[in-house]
Parts: C-alpha cells; sequence; structure tokens
C-alpha cells in the first residue's frame, strides 16, 4: 500500500517534535485513524471521551510542558465541541493546533449531513492561521505552517482536511515549478541571555 495523505500529516507533525496527539474518532478522520495504527508506538492517540476535552487536554500539554499541543476531531459536531478548549488556549496564548476532518470535497456545499463551514468556524478562535486542505500537494507546507505559526505566535492554529483527501496518495515533496510552495520543520524558541552583571 502506498503512503497516504494521513499519513504523510502524522509523519510531519513527528518531525515537528510532536509525540502525541488528542483526539476523539469519528467518520471525518477515519483516514488519520488507519494512519495512527500504521505508525505504530511512533505516534501516540489519546482518546477522551469527548472531543472538548481533546482541546483541553492538548492546552493542558502545551502549558505543561512547553511543546505544541495537537488535537483531532471529526467534522460538524465533533468540530464545533474544540471550540471551548481552544478558546482556554487562545486566551492563555498556548501553542495549539487543531486538526479538523471534513466532508469529502465533491459534497463540499451539498448541505451533506452535518456539514459546516469549518474556515468560518475556526476563523476567530484561529485567526492566525485557518486553512483547508484541497490537494495532496499541499499538506506539507500546510503542517509546517500551522505548527511553526502556532509555536512563532503563541497561538491557536487549525488545519481542515477533507476525509476523501485523507486516504488519497501523499505527495511528500511537492514539485519544483511555479505556483508550489516549499517549507521545511524546525524552529528554536527564542534564548534570553541574562546581563553579564546579573551573572
Amino acid at each position: 500500500m502506498s503512503r497516504t495523505v494521513a499519513d504523510h500529516l502524522l509523519e510531519r507533525l513527528s518531525g515537528w517534535g510532536v509525540k502525541r496527539i488528542y483526539g476523539y474518532p469519528g467518520d471525518g478522520i477515519l483516514g488519520l485513524m488507519g494512519a495512527f495504527d500504521r505508525a505504530g508506538d511512533r505516534l501516540e492517540l489519546v482518546r477522551p471521551r469527548h472531543e472538548e476535552m481533546s482541546a483541553f487536554m492538548a492546552c493542558a500539554h502545551a502549558k505543561f510542558t512547553g511543546e505544541v499541543g495537537v488535537c483531532l476531531a471529526t467534522s460538524g459536531p465533533g468540530a464545533i465541541h474544540l471550540l471551548n478548549g481552544l478558546y482556554d488556549a487562545k486566551l492563555d496564548h498556548q501553542p495549539v493546533v487543531a486538526i479538523v476532518g471534513q466532508q469529502a470535497r465533491a459534497g463540499l456545499g451539498g448541505s451533506y449531513q452535518q456539514e459546516v463551514d469549518l474556515v468560518s468556524l475556526f476563523k476567530d478562535v484561529a485567526h492566525e492561521y485557518v486553512h483547508m486542505a484541497t490537494d495532496a500537494a499541499q499538506v506539507r507546507h500546510l503542517v509546517d505552517r500551522a505548527v511553526r505559526t502556532a509555536l512563532s505566535e503563541r497561538a491557536v492554529t487549525c488545519l481542515i482536511v477533507p476525509n476523501d483527501l485523507q486516504t488519497e496518495e501523499a505527495v511528500e515533496e511537492p514539485p519544483r515549478e511555479h505556483g508550489t510552495v516549499h517549507s521545511g520543520s524546525g524552529w528554536s524558541p527564542p534564548r534570553i541571555l541574562p546581563e553579564d552583571d546579573d551573572l
């Protein structure tokens, strides 16, 4: 089996130092659930009893470790349930990335089951960066930008991934042509040095 977009997304998060993700399963993220199974012990999925707790746990993770917290929810009501915890992170200036599933791209705009305009929904809480992936070649850059923005701005960011895109073949290295964006993982927190007199 070839590597999927979901596999690549989790590997990219792991490359940023993410070791665990807090998430509640649902049909909008089945591709990501399969990728967790294939990832084995490289990435831990902590499953709370409700999506709202996923966001609160990701915020607590950021507060107590200084690392980026990552939460995961399905589309529709599952995504809506993240809001309380994400606002906690926003108001406390904690770096949290929300990965959210969405209905299949071909069905968007057709009022399909539990369809919600997620970009509009997350626009306030994740105003620094919220984006929906529509092509496999985007995923590398979108993950990098979501994590980098969360860490550097101490903000909430959101990446929306339609369920049909999750199972497509991954594009690990976007083509080198006009109109593509390339990025890399890596970020160092600022280091504050004491004055010589204080030593």
